[in-house]
């Protein structure tokens, strides 16, 4: 690994690395006491998978805002950051075209899971399959828009609408009045929803409940045909640093997910890859995971 420093005015300097680590970004956190920083929740994973005493050596006091977003962070990943790096911890989930949510640490912790409450020029609602608006703790599809710089929340244009991501979204915490504080929560993408046997399966819940196993250290799960069912669950998982690859591992993690799931949630079969498919931004590449199970069959669930 190698890294570079940028000054910037004002005294600000940036550390730049050429490829992300684990150990090394506390090493550099520590040395040049760095208080900023963009992440995702697979960089989280990956600290907290590093051993307890090489975790200890390093002092984390000097962060004070690392913002995370581009995938769902498991529930447990985060508390575990919190605890560990104090609140300092902000998430966001936004459309390119505008709009978003954002969550305080101090927020998240009363609420865990959600992405937080709208930005103040932005508004997001939850509409079911013909467009119309969902009441509070109803699965629906996020639709966001923002009105202009300035504008009172009575008076305002509304642009036309987004659909980022075409993600679902679990519930609002409160009714979505003006006069109440709303929260999102999301469960998946609606193009990444399983449905097997009839049923919908939401495999962002089963990849958070493997990535808390300590001998994993990536994972994604994925819908593949099925000639009863329609579509059947598949894990994809990529082995801890050091960790062997293999039937023993696939069953230690299907005991293991066996005690966090429903059974129809569970994997009917777990692959092994040396790392899984993800941009510089963390964003996993699913669909090169998935499209080879297609392969001359079409998707018609």
């Amino acid at each position: 690994m190698t890294f570079g420093l940028n000054s910037l005015h004002m005294g600000h300097t940036v550390v730049l690395m050429d490829r992300w680590g684990a150990e090394p970004t506390l090493e550099l956190g520590e040395r040049y006491r760095c208080t900023t920083s963009h992440m995702v929740p697979t960089m989280f994973h990956r600290m907290l998978a590093l051993p307890a005493e090489t975790r200890a050596k390093y002092d984390v006091s000097s962060w004070r805002h690392v913002i995370h977003a581009a995938a769902p962070c498991p529930v447990e990943i985060k508390k575990r950051m919190l605890e560990w790096w104090g609140p300092t911890i902000y998430e966001y989930y936004a459309a390119t075209e505008g709009g978003g949510t954002l969550v305080t640490p101090e927020e998240w912790v009363k609420k865990p899971g959600t992405v937080g409450k709208p930005w103040p020029i932005s508004e997001v609602k939850i509409l079911d399959d013909d467009g119309n608006d969902l009441p509070a703790n109803e699965v629906g599809t996020v639709w966001m828009s923002m009105a202009p710089t300035g504008a009172s929340s009575t008076t305002r244009t509304r642009r036309r609408p987004t659909r980022p991501s075409a993600r679902t979204s679990s519930r609002w915490a409160t009714p979505a009045t003006s006069t109440t504080t709303v929260f999102l929560f999301l469960v998946d993408r609606k193009s990444d929803m399983i449905i097997s046997g009839g049923v919908n399966i939401y495999p962002a819940e089963i990849e958070s409940v493997l990535l808390t196993h300590p001998k994993v250290g990536d994972a994604a799960v994925f819908g593949i045909p099925h000639d009863d069912w329609g579509e059947e669950v598949k894990a994809v998982v990529e082995p801890a640093e050091g960790i062997e690859p293999g039937p023993a591992l696939a069953d230690e993690l299907m005991a293991f997910s066996e005690e966090r799931l429903a059974k129809y949630k569970l994997p009917k079969s777990i692959d092994f890859v040396p790392e899984l498919p993800r941009d510089p931004n963390g964003k996993l590449y699913k669909r090169k995971l998935r499209d080879p199970y297609w392969q001359g069959r079409e998707k018609a669930i």
